[in-house]
């Protein structure tokens, strides 16, 4: 599994790349923080709402520390999703902590 760290996800989106930032922590996690322009999908519908990804584009997940990011990736993988996927190491907690 290919990761990204907090701080090279915010050096890519502050350079304006053309990547989605997907975000599988619940509703209640993501209305406390979040980052602006990232796409909101609890991990237990990723399979599902997997159709609303850009496979054109790397696709960083994250969670609130690594963990169900992981899952999603794992998830998504072994579902055949062809385009790139970074797991964001340390999830929120290493963003919010920059």
């Amino acid at each position: 599994m290919r990761e990204i760290s907090a701080e090279d996800l915010r050096k890519r989106l502050e350079a304006g790349e053309d990547l989605t930032v997907l975000d599988v922590r619940e509703p209640h996690e993501v209305a406390e923080a979040a980052i602006e322009g990232s796409v909101s999908i609890p991990l237990g519908q990723v399979l599902e709402r997997a159709g609303e990804l850009d496979s054109s584009q790397p696709v960083a997940v994250i969670c609130a520390g690594g963990v169900r990011s992981a899952r999603a990736v794992e998830a998504l993988e072994a579902a055949g999703y062809a385009g790139e996927l970074l797991n964001v190491e340390g999830g929120m907690k290493a963003w919010l902590a920059q």
